[in-house]
């Protein structure tokens, strides 16, 4: 029996009348944590077989319930990619139990590696790129590897503002992925308007970064809860959408969706195939199931929960 009543839809005909959109929503992946994925009895009630799930490492999630989530993830049918936060591991001993523990339970070969939340470094790491260069990664065969990708900048790396560390930083993964076996890709983070978002992606072109972009978007929620969690995550111009949006009496109380914003996205990626933006990554911030029910009513057959193409 399936754990969620979806709205029901004439097979007969295509999932939405945005081609342009179910293309572009083709291999998305998700966001979850573990005790977010406790509340899902089973993933394949909502998503795609084979879907990227992303596992986000909050300070102070045991690495035990970082594993175990991963293992229950991976054996429903879907590629996992936990988070390493690199402000949150101790040592290189650390990150190398880490990477046996994953493997050796759950199976994992593709990772996001980003510096972290948190302020202060809990030990040796502070960035990514020192994760990087330790070289368990590749040591390990990890087939895949994720970094973070600010289409609005990063106030922690570029505190006086503009992006110039953030671009010194994005050279420096362009030519470790020449040098890594494993494949690279930016996962974002998430951004309300389209306009900054492609300008970003161009700019990174024209500058010779070349990796592949998996774009940030918060899934649907209600409008608080993204204006608070846009403010903690130091979004920027794009923040502007959603104030303008809660001026609105008329939409205040309306769940946001991101109709718009991949809609635009999507439509200048079929008017520029080689446009580097790759895929869709949700941060599903108004719940997993909430996420997953836009995404089936606006991805077609690709985003068909595998409990339903079977």
């Amino acid at each position: 029996m399936a754990l969620f009543n979806f709205r029901k839809r004439d097979d007969s005909s295509p999932a939405t009348a945005n081609g342009d959109l179910e293309a572009f929503l083709q291999s998305y992946s998700i966001e979850v944590m573990p005790r977010t994925a406790e509340k899902v009895e089973d993933f394949r009630e909502l998503l795609p077989s084979g879907t990227r799930v992303y596992i986000a490492h909050i300070e102070g999630t045991p690495i035990e319930d970082m594993v175990a989530t991963a293992k229950r993830i991976a054996g429903e049918g879907y590629k996992v990619m936990p988070h390493f936060p690199a402000r949150i591991i101790k040592d290189k001993a650390t990150l190398g139990d880490w990477i046996a523990r994953y493997q050796g339970e759950a199976g994992v070969d593709q990772a996001l590696l980003l510096a972290g939340g948190v302020a202060q470094p809990h030990g040796d790491f502070h960035s990514s790129m020192q994760l990087m260069e330790t070289g368990l990664f590749d040591k390990a065969g990890f087939k895949r590897l994720h970094v973070a990708g600010h289409p609005e900048g990063n106030k922690d790396i570029d505190p006086k503002g503009g992006d110039a560390l953030v671009m010194d930083a994005l050279r420096w993964k362009q030519d470790f992925s020449n040098r890594s076996d494993a494949q690279m890709a930016l996962a974002t983070q998430f951004a309300f308007d389209a306009g900054p978002i492609i300008d970003w992606a161009n700019r990174l072109t024209a500058e010779g970064i070349t990796l592949p972009i998996h774009i940030g978007i918060a899934g649907p929620a209600k409008l608080q809860t993204l204006i608070k969690f846009a403010i903690a995550c130091g979004v920027g111009p794009s923040l502007k959408v959603l104030q303008k949006r809660a001026m609105d009496v008329s939409k205040l109380l309306l769940p946001y969706e991101p109709t718009e914003v991949l809609g635009q996205l999507a439509a200048h990626k079929a008017a520029n195939p080689d446009f580097n933006i790759q895929s869709v990554h949700f941060f599903p911030l108004g719940g997993i199931k909430t996420n997953a029910t836009w995404a089936i009513e606006n991805g077609g057959a690709s985003a068909v929960p595998a409990a339903k193409a079977g």
